[in-house]
């Protein structure tokens, strides 16, 4: 049994026009993941192309320096985490997919 207040539950109600609240709730988790998916697809999109190299290469390269920047210079390292949390927080998403 699902028990919210209810100022959320007619949030859901309305938001997902369905009277099921499980299924509401359901709905809303299942958009919310397919969107940070989407937009962490993008985020590594971006940065393939800019690097023009996927992020396990990429990170290879800055540890051997064979990068052909500086690995320890700001754009590198901004990029390196950036592209980093993209891609654990993308796995991460995509298993929530299977629930």
């Amino acid at each position: 049994m699902l028990s919210v207040s209810p100022k959320l539950g007619e949030l859901l109600i309305r938001t997902t026009q369905t009277t099921d609240l499980e299924a509401a709730l359901f709905k809303v988790l299942t958009e919310y993941v397919d969107f940070k998916t989407a937009t962490l697809n993008q985020t590594i999109k971006e940065l393939e192309n800019k690097w023009r190299l996927p992020f396990d290469e990429f990170a290879q390269r800055a540890r051997t320096g064979t990068l052909g920047q500086d690995a320890y210079s700001w754009e590198v390292e901004q990029d390196f985490w950036k592209w980093e949390q993209a891609v654990t927080l993308l796995k991460h998403y995509q298993s929530l997919r299977s629930v």
